[in-house]
């Protein structure tokens, strides 16, 4: 035999055992039965075609699961049974689930995608380029450590899907888009039983709503972290219209819980972590020895408080880990002994109780026609606050022991940078 001929031989040798198309680690997806059985964690299972399901579950073994396909138009995966469930798991939990470039169709009365349990809490289910049509269902995932969904589409149906358990990890869904949607009550994403998350879930969907469906139901109790809810650029719209009053949008949860950090949504409300604070009542500051600060008087209203609250009177305690960077403006008016020079002092106390002057300015009281002296105070301070530091204002009187008293009206606020 030529070197020529021995060479085709080993080839097409080569091909028949590795099979289709000489992968030896692919196996092709055809008909229901190709994922039938126990599935073998090695491979990938490469879905060629529309391929009905019928009635038949694909259990992920506890090895994990690969699924792949040409893309979300020409491979699919589709069932309309009854009281189906596509993806189950077996005694004692499953492995990772990965996916790309198909789509997924569970149209049946009753039917769902998912009822599957991470064997360990340390597994992940990702999807890139991944389609769910007309789904009745996305079912229910639990205890797995995160998850990941890049380049979605939910269209039609009710996709929600129900997240259980205890997760150690997060959840992103990035790139997403959501039309054509069922109306009902139910939700995209919904805690179910014994749910928290000790990272992140984030997402930045392009979402269009039916009249009575909710973007997730979750709770504060369900984050285990501040400012973990991540929702970041969305675009939240409701039979085409945006109304970021809309309460339904998350029925359970606001922008304002310290868990949520919403930012530069388009449809929804948006966090802005901070508070305001506004003297309501006059209320004379004694000044008891000159050059010597007291704190500043009056009766203050605390207002806006988004990852802060007001422990004390005329306080603002900071709540949250994330951000520490945070601006204080400031406009107040103060009557004071006419040419009287009064300093304020912006003061912090950090969670170790340790007190610092965080900023500081001087005026002089002007001498006005009839009773009222006072002396103007506004500005900008740029602070950084950690997990519970305390922030207030203090006065003194750099002249003499004049008292002094904070006109109504007089503010300051505590914005993030």
């Amino acid at each position: 035999m030529s070197i020529r001929n021995e060479l085709l031989t080993d080839i097409l040798s080569a091909t028949v055992n590795s099979g289709a198309g000489g992968l030896v680690n692919r196996i092709t997806v055809e008909q229901a039965s190709d994922l039938s059985g126990v599935l073998d964690s090695t491979k990938e299972y490469f879905i060629d075609g529309v391929v009905d399901m019928g009635s038949q579950a694909i259990e992920v073994p506890v090895g994990g699961l690969n699924l792949s396909g040409y893309n979300f138009d020409t491979s699919k995966l589709i069932s309309s049974a009854a009281a189906y469930t596509m993806f189950t798991s077996p005694v004692g939990g499953s492995g990772n689930i990965l996916g790309k470039d198909y789509a997924i169709e569970v149209t049946g009365a009753g039917s769902q995608v998912y009822d599957v349990k991470s064997s360990t809490g340390a597994q992940a289910f990702e999807f890139a380029r991944i389609n769910y049509n007309n789904c009745s269902s996305l079912g229910e995932i639990t205890g797995y450590r995160q998850g990941l969904e890049s380049g979605t589409g939910r269209f039609g149906g009710a996709p929600e899907l129900t997240l259980s358990g205890s997760w150690a990890g997060g959840y992103f869904i990035d790139t997403s888009i959501v039309r054509f949607l069922t109306d009902g009550a139910y939700s995209l994403f919904k805690a179910g039983t014994g749910f928290t998350m000790a990272s992140r879930f984030r997402s930045n969907m392009n979402l269009d709503l039916p009249a009575s469906a909710s973007f997730f139901d979750f709770a504060p109790v369900n984050f285990i972290n501040p400012s973990t809810l991540q929702i970041e650029g969305a675009i939240v719209t409701r039979d085409g219209l945006f109304n970021a009053t809309d309460a339904n949008i998350s029925p359970n949860i606001g922008e304002t819980n310290l868990v949520c950090n919403w930012t530069g949504n388009n449809g929804m409300p948006n966090t802005f972590e901070g508070g305001t604070i506004t003297n309501t009542a006059e209320i004379a500051t004694n000044i008891v020895t000159q050059n010597v600060a007291v704190d500043l008087n009056g009766t203050f209203a605390a207002g806006d408080l988004q990852h802060f609250d007001s422990p004390a009177n005329g306080r603002l305690r900071h709540l949250g880990s994330t951000p520490r960077y945070f601006s204080v403006y400031f406009d107040f008016v103060l009557d004071g002994k006419d040419n009287d020079n009064y300093e304020i002092f912006l003061m912090k106390i950090d969670s170790l109780a340790n007190v610092t002057v965080e900023y500081q300015q001087v005026r002089t009281i002007n001498n006005l026609q009839g009773g009222r002296d006072v002396g103007y105070f506004s500005g900008v301070a740029d602070v950084i606050l950690n997990k519970n530091d305390l922030v207030f204002w203090q006065v003194a009187n750099l002249l003499d022991a004049d008292n002094c008293t904070l006109e109504i009206g007089s503010q300051w606020r505590v914005k993030a940078r």
